[in-house]
């Protein structure tokens, strides 16, 4: 795709941001992931969106401009990535659950452990972000300004593979078909219904 036009739906940009690759260069190193799997947020119009009630001072940059880095700590305990999309205002953006370490291999697997599985290096939200080094601290980074942590374009996905489902964990609209991934990949995370969801209208 090309990953200087991220001003559009959410649900339009996430599963094109699919084989697009997210680089962090850190003083220890460079890793590299190409995207698996994606979820869509789309804002003031979704319920599951942190953005659905309004702006905060921890959803901000959420509200733009596209293609910016927005991160938030989840359960207290892992980072998590998304790239704000959309028109500026409209606080819309993806978050990237899964990816493939196409770079710094030695050092996604230092930062998750000697006996993680490679497949399981980048699957997952959280351990995308500890593969790849993210923390608060990239908060807001501009990834498409030749910044530290940037999204450029990578190998083409054939249309034929990506798949479209309903959002993991989310106990709000969690039956909306914004879940995008590659099929078959082992490095897209399994499909996992919140124990608190419930039925709701679809998008």
């Amino acid at each position: 795709m090309d990953v200087g036009n991220l001003a559009h739906p959410a649900e339009e940009v996430a599963p094109r941001l699919l084989g697009a690759v997210l680089t962090h260069e850190a003083p220890e190193g460079t890793v590299s992931i190409a995207i698996t799997e994606t979820e869509a947020y789309s804002g003031s119009a979704d319920p599951a969106s942190h953005a659905y009630r309004g702006r905060t001072p921890r959803n901000a940059v959420m509200f733009g401009p596209a293609g910016h880095l927005y991160v938030y700590r989840s359960h207290g305990l892992h980072w998590c990535a998304n790239v704000v999309t959309g028109a500026e205002g409209t606080a819309t953006a993806v978050l990237i659950r899964a990816g493939r370490v196409v770079e710094g291999e030695d050092l996604a697997r230092e930062r998750r452990g000697a006996k993680v599985e490679t497949a399981r290096l980048a699957r997952g939200p959280g351990n995308f972000c500890q593969a790849l080094g993210i923390t608060a601290e990239h908060q807001g980074a501009n990834l498409l300004g030749g910044a530290r942590v940037a999204l450029s374009e990578g190998e083409p996905v054939p249309a034929a593979l990506v798949r479209a489902g309903p959002r993991v964990g989310v106990s709000k609209a969690h039956d909306w078909q914004h879940r995008f991934y590659l099929a078959g990949d082992p490095t897209v995370s399994a499909y996992r219904l919140s124990p608190r969801a419930k039925p709701s209208a679809g998008a």
